[in-house]
């Protein structure tokens, strides 16, 4: 019910196929379900279900413009292959916090052809021995894992590409 309200709350007056960012972090899925998120929201290019307790992301309904999908801190430890069927041009996905633990897991993610980033930090998979090289291996069409390239180059923060200055940018913004 609190999820339903929270959509219910977020779309004030519009309709969900005017809706390109829907941020329901912190709300409770409902067996794996979130109430209101439908196909209808056919224009939605950013979702974020930080924290809503998810299993599995086989509930998710059809999204075909998403590019960005935030899932961290949620319990999701495989069944990744919907992804590929229901949000088939996402460009950046975050995992980060959630139970994957081999890089098999990850294999499905080779048909998202537009994947540029992929954050696994805190997920148990990272600690394998030669993690970064497994996952780029696997995923030749990413840019960037936790952030940083397969030189080990830092992405900025607007738009996933390294800016190239040189500086720390969170120094930059200290500065402001």
């Amino acid at each position: 019910m609190e999820m339903h309200r929270r959509i219910h709350l977020e779309l004030r007056n519009r309709t969900p196929s005017d809706v390109r960012e829907l941020v329901l972090d912190n709300c409770r899925a409902d067996e794996g379900k979130i109430k209101g998120l439908t196909a209808d929201f056919v224009n939605l290019e950013f979702l974020s279900l930080i924290n809503v307790g998810l299993l599995s992301v086989s509930n998710l309904p059809k999204l075909g413009k998403v590019k960005k999908l935030e899932l961290s801190d949620n319990r999701i430890s495989s069944g990744l292959d919907v992804l590929a069927e229901k949000l088939p041009n996402l460009t950046h996905l975050n995992l980060s916090g959630n139970k994957l633990k081999d890089i098999s897991t990850l294999e499905p993610l080779k048909k998202l052809d537009n994947l540029k980033s992929l954050d696994l930090f805190n997920c148990e998979v990272t600690n394998l021995n030669d993690y970064r090289e497994s996952v780029f291996k696997l995923l030749p069409q990413l840019t960037y894992l936790d952030g940083y390239d397969i030189e080990d180059r830092e992405a900025s923060d607007s738009d996933g590409e390294v800016d190239g200055d040189g500086i720390d940018d969170d120094e930059d913004e200290e500065d402001d």
